[in-house]
Order: structure tokens, then C-alpha cells, then sequence
């Protein structure tokens, strides 16, 4: 049960409520959002706060003071090391506080407050040929705030160095209270000159050795040769000794005609080998990747997401720029012929480029599982050392890992000496081996001349081990900084200057198991519900705006700002629940709920997360967990079983439209349904397409039950080639035209149609609702009459984008030791994955028709694009030669989500984020292209605009037979 707040903590929250105007929070669900951050550490804070201004920081920051609770200033909560956690005030920047205030083209300077994300920076800046030089991997998402406190640095410090830099000052409030802008005059803090001078030996000899050396404070920035900087010298300082209330940084100019190199070698430590020798062609970039990290980004992405690398099993990515095209390509075959490389390849065409650039920017993400799919964990994944000794602290860090049978895959800022690795170091029991392998880890790191970080900072994870590099003179010297900022210790305690150990609140040993029961299998999470939620290792890009990321999720979080309704925040929650002591009473727990509630169950994050959070099976295994065997919402008994009502009402669909016109009875059915007041039901088919005459035509055809090669003879003409149509319940009983025009396009291709024989259904509804048992029970049924087909290699035809991802995502995991379920996933196909397929299985002589005097809007469905891709569509329509414009997002209806009470106003804000300004802003012919059943009901409903299928589009397009 959870615990009464204690009178102190009630007053601290009335303090709080009565001196901010933003909101101030201890909800136990808040708490647990902000428990933990990108790293290995759970320190759950007494309260949240949302400061809308300056003002409201200055007040938290009294109160913290007068109260003696200690206070961690927050940006995008992407720090790694357990910078961004504290067990008192959080102070959530980004919420308010994130705009830019002003570009000053002419001196190349931004003012942006601390919440600012990256992206925002890099978009007001663009328009007058700037941008901020540093760019983490996390641009999409991290905020200047958050890149300030850790000194980021990114793939491109070479040319533009770390955020110490490219800052100009500082406006600032510290741990006395003393509020003043930071810049090149350190006496604005008492005994500040006087501590440098004091220790002019130590700084010059042991800080700021090599440019990636970002562990402890950089005290050598106040070095009178170095411009007694104190502005770069709280650069890094991660919040433990000012809280940052506004910046003033420097732009570069935008990088002019960037060429990428790419250099293939045995491995990795070759590939650093070669890397003092390419830094004297100045390069804006040198980043290392090594065949681990290609080979996950191949299972993940494709082969053609690494298709442009060379020969190798070590890589090196070096980008030149130059004054025109001409000088910048002799500058890149300059390098190539000086780098030793097995192969090189220099990357003219930009979206391979992008597509090696992306590799870099998902490596968090997808180094979050090792080769063998162990989880894989931060801890140690940010070590330096200098350039040129590189290569062989990487042979050494190899072995280092052999011995504790650890595995890892490997990339980094290779020019930069900088090595990122996540290891599978067994959390899930306790942090035994991460205590011993960092100790290790770090005494070998500094026996390389490295620091312990490169660029995340110390936080948690290295705090304590910075006696393995630095003198016990120096250590002191850290403390006694410190003090003259903080002397209380209020400001992000247990960072740098009297570290928390590196093994303790540790999150993960700390979450009890929760193995399937019935439900989804997670066979790729041991089974366990823990696991799989504890994938989310809280990279954050899930709070990243799709306009950046080009991605869908996290469209709830898109539309409301609020960490509650990111996936990161609702796996907090579900961690939270695992571990049982902060949110208690397990999966019907109101803290649990409230995470959920607004998931749109899209399954975008199951693509878009580059640790694969799959929160659509999460939402559902609780939801099954929740309500198996008891009374459920109203909705998941009319929404979660759509398919079967609307096959008992087709008989009278038309008198079923009409009364639901009228209405007093569809407010009526509504509510009865568990649904908006403001919605309205889509019309049933007056015919489904089971009753139609094609359907009853195909069904009466003789089977056809030998395979194509059998069945041609010396006299006949050779057998089409047999595919399977799958009219799902939404084909049938809502959009009957769709799969007549499905049928015209398979035939005019080529194929022979064949039709179940038994309508089946693939439990779509039931799943989403957490209905498992019965959607278990359909898919069997689904499977006993499709494996009669795909017993002899007939491919499966999916016309509805949702139904078709069940089969190939949900079907294994609802039917894991089913083989015929398996060769169901395998083939099934959407109509355009089979259409651009190579023969055999795609077309031999066919060509879609020619589309050029056309101009389409397209919708991709969220599960088509988390689970089949979109590639084959934007093809197939790309070779009509049609206008297209793309829509990048969710529609906001997602299946049952968007009609449910209580959803309607998300729903409209998440499709006012893609799905109607795109509609708006439309040439007037223009056609919705939407193959979801979702998507064409919001457009309908909220736009009044009637989308269709791409096969109505294609098959309006055939001549007349």
C-alpha cells in the first residue's frame, strides 16, 4: 500500500503550489515517470515541477533552499549516466521553457531558454544559414539545457568542438541563491579567482588534456590562456552547481556541400588505427562503426539500410566539406586513397548517406540488444582517449570484455577518440559485475591517457570512479568548486563532487518478473512482461516531433506535451509497477491505467524506437491481465468486438444506418458503446462482400489444388500463378468495393484469385482491448484455414493495413509453438508488397496503370508502417507517376481509441498534427489515399473527405474489360 505523505512532504508541495504558477506534482504516476532517465538508475523524487518562466524557477530554487531539499534541473531527460534523476525537486524545463528567443544573423548567436530542443534550435536557425555546430544523436529530442549540463559534443565536434565552445554566456542561479550571467569575469563568485590561482598546477597538468576529456569539472576554461571563461567552465558541470534560466550560444554557418567517405577495414581497432592520419585532412567528421552494430541495424532496417558500406568489418564514416562541389570531392578521394582502408566508397547520393548517418543516430537504441538479443545496458558507454591511442585501447577494451564474458557492439566519434557500447552486464540479478567491470573498465582507461566520459558526463554512472584518472589533488579541487557554488549540496547531489556509488539505485535488479500468463508469449523478452518493458532504456525519441524524426510515434504525446503520454513515460510506469513499491496493486493499479489510457495502441514505437517498445502489446497484455474473467469497459464489448456485431447486423444494415441517423438512438448507441457523443458509427455495407457475386463466383471455381507447374501441359497455356485474397471483417462488412477492386487489379496482374473457404477473422479488436483468449481462439481458426494454402506456398493477400500486421506480428506471438501460424506471418503480404515483388512471386508482364494527371494525399496506416513498411506503397505509386504527398503521423482514430469517451479531444489534436492541415492545405482534385479503415473514417468524420484504397485508385485507373 502506498505510503501517507509525511508532514514535510506536504509541506514542501503546499511551498511549492503557492510559490510556482506551473503545475507541481506528486502524483505517484508523476513520480514514476521521472524516476529514472536514459540510464541504469531509479531515484524516485519527492515532486515534479513545471515551471512556466523564470520566476517560477527562481521560486523552486528558494524553496528548495528553505526547505534543504536537494534539486535537479531536467531537460529531455536523455542523459545516460543518471544525471537527470534526484530524490527531491525535479524541475522539468522542457514543458514551458523551451523557445527560442531570438537569432542575432549578423553576431551568429541564439538566446533560447533551457527547455529548447536541439531541433527547434537547428530550425529557427536554418532559415539564416546557421545552426548550432554540436549534434548529439539525440537531436531530435535533447534540449541546449541538457546538452549545457553534459557538454554534448555529436559526430561533427572536429569541425565545430563540444557545447563549451559554442557558448557565449550564461544567465544562471546557483545552490546560494546568487543569480548573475556567466561569462569570461570568474570574480562574479566569491573566492573563485583565488581558487584558480591557487591551483594553476594541477588544472594546467590534469584538465583539458585531449578534446574529448569531459570528466569532472573543466576548470582549465578559467585559465587566464584560455580567457578565464566561466561561462565554458560550467559547461558539464550537469547541474550541480547553477540551474541555466537562459543561454546565449554561438551558430556556424551551414556546412557547404558535405561528402560522405565510407572506409572499410578487417574491424574496428584497424579502422582507428587509420585515424591520426585522417585527421590531417581536417575532416568535419570521423565515425566509427563496427560489423555488430551494421549487423543489428541490417535485422532492424534491411539490407539496404547498409548497402552502401564497402567491404569490411570495421568502418569509418568521414565527412568533408569544401567551398563548391569540385573541391569537396578531391578532398574526399584525397582521403580515400590515404586511408589504408580494404575498400572506400565515396557517398555522392545523399539518402545513402542519410541512411549510414542514420545508423549513427539509432546506435543507443539499437546497441540497447547484443548480437545474441541479451539486453544490453549504458554504465560504461562513453569512454575517450586520445586519437592516437585508440586502437589500442580498443584491442585492450576487447579483451577487457572476454574476460567478464561480456558482449557489446561498438561505434562512436572515432575522430574524437570517443567509443559509445552498450554491454549485457546481468542487471535483472544485481550490480555485482557492473561494480567489478567498471573499476576494471576505468583504471584501463586511464592507463590510455582517456577520460571516463566523451561527452554524457559523469552523473551516477562515473562519479565515483574519477579518482581511477584524476589526483586526489584534483578531486579535492572538484569538491572545493563545488562548495563555492553549493555549499548545502542542494543541487543535483551525488554528481562529480561527492559521488553516489556507481552500484547503487540501480533500477533493474530492483523489478520482480511478471512471466506470461496467457497471454502474449514476449519471445524475445524470456517471456517475461519486465523485460520487455524494461526495453525502453529512455533514449526519448518517442518525444521527438515526427517533422524531425520522420517517424509516427508518439502521437499522444505529439498532441498534449506531457511526459505521461510517451512511450518512455508509460515504460516508466510499467517499470514502476514491476518493481511494486512506488506504483503498488499491479496491473489494476490507477497509476497504471491513467500511463495507458491514452496509447493509441498504433504500434508505431515498435518501429520507430530504436530499442523496439513495442507499447500496443504492452497496453494489451495489461489490459488482458487487467479484466480477463471480470466485467470490462463497455467499449471493449461493442468496439473490441466490432467484427462480430457487424456481421449480425448485416442482414439489416440499411434499417440499422437509418436509426443510427436518427438522433436520439445514436446518442443512445454511443453510450451503450462506451463512446463519444461527438462521434459518429460508419456505415455498414448493404451488402458485405462474402454474399457478393464475386465472392460467391471465386468460391464456386474448381479447386485448383496442384501447385502452378503441375497444372500446365503441353496444350495449355501456363497457369496463372494462385494467391489467397483476404477480405477482413472491415473489407467485408464496411468497405465491400475495396476488395472487388483488389480482385480486378490481382486479375488484371496476372493471378488467379482464390477465397477462404470459411470466413475468418483475425481478432484485431479483441487484441487492442486485451481480449486474448478469444483473439488466441480466431487467429487458430485463421490458421487451420489459411495453412491449407500456405501448405502449398500460396501467398496471402491482406486488404485491410491492421489486419494484414496481426498476421504478421501478433499471429507468432499469440500462437508461439504453432509452425503452421508461422507460415502464415511468412506469407502474407500487402497488394504492393506483391505487386513490386521480382518474379516469381511478383507480376512477370505487368505495369500499373499511368497516373500522371493525378494528384494523391497519402495516409500510411501506423501498423503498416511499424510492421511492413510503407517502401513497397510509396513504389508502386511512384511508378504511376502520380503527384504524391505524403502525411507523416497518426490519424488520431486508431481503431477503437479514437471513438472511445473520453479520447475525442487527443484524437482531433493528434490529427491535427498530420492527417487534416495536410488535407487543408491539399490542391482541390486531390484524392485521400488511405488503405486503413481508421484513417478513412477520421478524414470522413472530422474533415468530410472520403478517402480510398490504393487498389480503388488502381483499379479505376484499368481500361474496361
Amino acid at each position: 500500500m502506498p505510503t501517507t505523505p509525511s508532514p514535510e512532504h506536504r509541506d514542501l508541495v503546499h511551498a511549492l503550489s503557492s510559490a510556482v504558477r506551473g503545475d507541481v506534482d506528486d502524483s505517484t504516476r508523476r513520480r514514476a515517470e521521472y524516476s529514472s532517465d536514459a540510464s541504469n538508475y531509479r531515484v524516485v523524487p519527492q515532486v515534479v515541477v513545471f515551471p512556466r518562466d523564470t520566476d517560477d524557477v527562481l521560486a523552486a530554487l528558494s524553496v528548495s533552499r528553505d526547505s534543504g531539499t536537494p534539486l535537479t534541473s531536467r531537460g529531455g531527460g536523455t542523459s545516460v549516466a543518471g544525471n537527470a534523476i534526484g530524490t527531491g525537486i525535479v524541475l522539468d524545463f522542457s514543458r514551458h521553457l523551451n523557445h527560442v528567443l531570438g537569432i542575432d544573423a549578423d553576431a551568429r548567436t541564439a538566446r533560447v531558454q533551457p527547455g529548447t530542443v536541439l531541433a527547434t534550435l537547428q530550425a529557427a536557425a536554418h532559415p539564416h544559414g546557421l545552426r548550432f555546430g554540436p549534434d548529439p544523436s539525440t537531436w531530435s529530442r535533447c534540449t541546449v539545457g541538457g546538452m549545457i549540463g553534459n557538454n554534448a559534443c555529436g559526430a561533427h565536434s572536429l569541425q565545430f568542438g563540444r557545447t563549451a565552445d559554442n557558448v557565449k554566456n550564461l544567465d544562471v542561479v546557483d545552490g546560494l541563491g546568487r543569480q548573475f550571467t556567466a561569462a569570461n569575469d570568474p570574480s562574479v563568485v566569491t573566492g573563485l579567482p583565488a581558487l584558480v590561482s591557487g591551483n594553476l598546477a594541477t588544472i594546467r597538468t590534469e584538465l583539458g588534456r585531449f578534446g574529448r576529456q569531459v570528466s569532472g569539472y573543466s576548470l582549465e576554461h578559467l585559465l587566464p590562456e584560455h580567457g578565464n571563461n566561466l561561462a565554458r567552465s560550467l559547461v558539464g558541470t550537469e547541474g550541480s552547481l547553477v540551474s541555466v534560466l537562459e543561454a546565449t550560444v554561438d551558430l556556424v554557418t551551414e556546412p557547404q556541400h558535405p561528402l560522405l567517405v565510407a572506409l572499410g577495414y578487417p574491424d574496428m581497432a584497424t579502422a582507428a588505427d587509420a585515424v591520426p592520419a585522417l585527421l590531417a585532412h581536417h575532416p568535419s567528421a570521423i565515425e566509427g562503426l563496427d560489423a555488430r552494430i551494421v549487423d543489428a541495424v541490417s535485422r532492424a532496417r534491411g539490407a539496404r539500410a547498409v548497402a552502401a558500406l564497402p567491404a569490411g568489418a570495421g568502418w569509418l564514416l568521414v565527412e568533408v566539406t569544401g567551398e563548391d562541389p569540385a573541391e569537396t570531392l578531391q578532398r574526399a578521394e584525397r582521403i580515400a586513397a590515404d586511408s589504408a582502408a580494404l575498400e572506400s566508397r565515396v557517398i555522392a547520393d545523399a539518402t545513402a548517406a542519410k541512411q549510414l548517418w542514420r545508423i549513427r543516430e539509432d546506435g543507443a537504441g539499437l546497441a540497447g540488444r547484443t548480437a545474441s538479443g541479451t539486453q544490453a545496458w549504458p554504465g560504461f558507454e562513453d569512454a575517450a582517449v586520445p586519437p592516437e591511442r585508440l586502437g589500442a585501447y580498443l584491442r585492450d577494451f576487447d579483451a577487457l570484455l572476454a574476460n567478464y564474458n561480456l558482449e557489446g557492439m561498438p561505434y562512436g566519434h572515432f575522430g574524437d577518440g570517443c567509443v559509445h557500447v552498450r554491454l549485457d552486464i546481468p542487471l535483472a540479478t544485481d550490480g555485482a559485475v557492473l561494480r567489478a567491470f567498471v573499476d576494471d573498465a576505468a583504471t584501463l582507461v586511464a592507463s590510455h591517457g582517456g577520460s571516463l566520459s566523451g561527452e554524457h558526463g559523469d552523473g551516477r554512472a562515473r562519479s565515483e570512479l574519477l579518482p581511477r584518472m584524476y589526483s586526489p589533488a584534483a578531486i579535492e579541487l572538484f569538491g572545493q568548486f563545488k562548495r563555492l557554488f553549493d555549499p548545502n549540496n542542494l543541487m543535483n547531489p551525488g554528481i562529480v563532487a561527492d559521488p553516489a556509488p556507481v552500484d547503487a539505485a540501480l533500477r533493474r535488479p530492483a523489478a520482480l518478473p511478471l512471466i506470461k500468463v496467457n497471454g502474449f508469449a514476449f519471445s524475445d523478452d524470456d517471456g517475461d512482461l519486465t523485460t520487455a518493458s524494461h526495453r525502453c532504456v529512455g533514449v526519448g525519441k518517442c518525444r521527438a516531433d515526427n517533422s524531425a524524426s520522420h517517424g509516427v510515434m508518439c502521437p499522444s504525446f505529439l498532441a498534449t506535451g506531457d511526459e505521461k503520454d510517451s512511450t518512455r513515460g508509460r515504460a516508466r510506469v510499467l517499470q514502476e509497477m514491476a518493481n511494486g513499491t512506488l506504483v503498488t496493486g499491479g496491473v489494476n493499479s490507477p497509476d497504471v491505467h491513467d500511463a495507458l489510457d491514452l496509447c493509441l495502441s498504433c504500434k508505431a514505437c515498435a518501429s520507430d524506437c530504436p530499442a523496439g517498445v513495442d507499447m500496443a502489446t504492452l497496453k494489451a497484455e495489461v489490459l488482458h491481465r487487467r479484466y480477463e474473467g471480470k466485467l470490462r469497459p463497455r467499449s471493449h464489448y461493442l468496439l473490441g468486438q466490432l467484427p462480430r456485431w457487424a456481421r449480425l447486423i448485416s442482414p439489416i444494415a440499411p434499417l440499422a444506418n437509418a436509426l443510427l441517423r436518427v438522433p436520439v438512438v445514436r446518442r443512445l448507441a454511443l453510450w451503450a458503446g462506451g463512446m463519444d457523443a461527438r462521434r459518429t458509427f460508419p456505415a455498414f455495407a448493404r451488402h458485405p462482400f462474402r454474399s457478393s457475386s464475386e465472392a460467391r463466383a471465386l468460391r464456386a471455381a474448381p479447386p485448383a489444388e496442384a501447385p502452378a507447374a503441375e497444372r500446365a501441359t503441353p496444350t495449355t497455356a501456363a497457369p496463372r500463378p494462385q494467391v489467397l485474397l483476404w477480405a477482413d471483417s472491415f473489407t467485408d462488412s464496411f468497405s465491400p468495393d475495396i476488395a472487388r477492386a483488389t480482385i480486378r487489379i490481382l486479375d488484371a496482374a496476372g493471378y488467379e484469385i482464390l477465397l477462404p473457404k470459411r470466413d475468418v477473422c483475425c481478432g484485431l479488436t479483441w487484441i487492442t482491448t486485451g481480449q486474448l483468449a478469444s483473439a488466441r481462439q480466431k487467429l487458430t481458426d485463421l490458421v487451420s484455414e489459411f495453412s491449407r494454402y500456405t501448405d502449398r506456398g500460396i501467398p496471402i493477400i491482406g486488404i485491410e493495413p491492421s489486419c494484414t500486421a496481426v498476421l504478421r506480428s501478433d499471429l507468432t506471438e499469440l500462437l508461439p509453438d504453432n509452425p503452421a501460424a508461422a507460415a502464415v506471418a511468412r506469407a502474407t503480404l500487402t497488394l504492393s508488397e506483391l505487386l513490386t515483388a521480382p518474379a516469381p512471386l511478383g507480376p512477370t508482364n505487368w505495369q500499373p496503370p499511368a497516373l500522371s494527371d493525378h494528384t494523391f494525399v497519402v495516409q500510411p496506416h501506423c501498423h503498416q508502417h511499424a510492421v511492413m513498411g510503407f517502401d513497397a506503397d510509396r513504389a508502386l505509386l511512384a511508378a504511376t507517376g502520380a503527384t504524391v504527398t505524403e502525411i507523416s503521423g497518426c490519424c488520431g482514430l486508431a481503431g477503437n481509441f479514437g471513438m472511445e469517451k473520453g479520447h475525442y479531444d487527443v484524437s482531433v489534436a493528434v490529427a491535427e498534427n498530420g492527417i487534416l492541415p495536410a488535407l487543408r492545405a491539399a490542391v482541390s482534385d486531390s484524392t485521400l489515399v488511405a488503405d486503413g479503415f481508421s484513417c478513412r473514417t477520421q478524414a470522413s468524420q472530422l474533415a468530410n473527405t472520403e478517402g480510398k484504397h490504393l487498389a480503388e485508385v488502381l483499379a479505376a485507373a484499368l481500361p474496361e474489360r
